[in-house]
């Protein structure tokens, strides 16, 4: 392989070992005002795309340990990579495939594992990071939440039996 080429594909490796994920897709038909559309949603989600050829692609995957891709990686290839979480990208992703009729997901990975176009689809219709860790915060708080109101219910029950009871005898109530 020549130098430049080896260049190309030791460049696109480091990448590849530096993102949580990749996300490997179909661009055809894309033109160069889709694409640049493209680039600006994934610029916030801190994710870029790259087109690459076929072959670079399968030798700098194998060069950082990710699984055999076969007939995958086939056509005309672009590859998503970042720094940050896969489920706002796969979304933002989702949006712009539905939108535009293009870029079809072909396969992922998150940290090396293999994810279909289904698992990505499912990924991608997750609320957001901290939507869920709110939503996990309150399954752990209610027990607790519950347990605390328990433990208030007789004292409260017997305020409000001293009270009536109070009013019954005619006494003002304390």
């Amino acid at each position: 392989m020549r130098p430049e080429k080896a260049n190309i594909v030791s460049e696109l490796s480091e990448a590849l070992k530096r993102s949580p994920f990749v996300l490997v897709t179909d661009y055809r038909g894309m033109k160069v005002a889709d694409f640049s559309e493209l680039r600006h949603r994934l610029s916030p989600a801190r994710a870029e795309v790259h087109v690459v050829k076929n072959s670079f692609l399968k030798l700098a995957m194998a060069d950082s340990g990710f699984p055999e891709v076969g007939d995958q990686v086939a056509g005309q290839t672009a590859v998503v990579t970042g720094e940050a979480d896969v489920a706002p990208v796969a979304k933002i992703f989702k949006t712009f495939a539905t939108e535009f009729k293009l870029a079809a997901l072909r396969v992922g990975f998150v940290d090396r594992a293999a994810l279909s176009t289904t698992e990505l689809e499912t990924l991608a219709e997750l609320p957001a990071r901290e939507i869920l860790q709110a939503q996990l915060l309150g399954v752990l708080l209610s027990p607790a939440t519950r347990l605390v109101s328990l433990f208030n219910q007789p004292a409260a029950a017997l305020a409000r039996l001293l009270s009536a009871k109070a009013e019954k005898e005619g006494a003002p109530a304390a």
